[in-house]
């Protein structure tokens, strides 16, 4: 599906996400469940103590370590 820009008058042939739109939210406060989410696990006590962990352990960086 290309991706128009609001000033271009017609649609790009570029299908590439523009930088401005790619972001991990690290630069915010990362929750467990975001973890879980990134992983593509499910919601369950035992993933959500998983992250639990690993966040104090790494700290926001860890969601960074997962997501390309």
């Amino acid at each position: 599906m290309p991706i128009s820009q609001p000033d271009s008058p017609s649609p790009s042939e570029d299908t590439t996400t523009p930088d401005a739109l790619l972001h991990t939210g690290a630069g915010g406060e990362v929750s467990p469940e975001d973890l879980v989410l990134a992983t593509g696990r499910d919601i369950t006590p035992k993933n959500l103590a998983w992250a639990e962990r690993k966040l104090a352990a790494e700290g926001p960086a860890a969601l960074d370590k997962l997501l390309p």
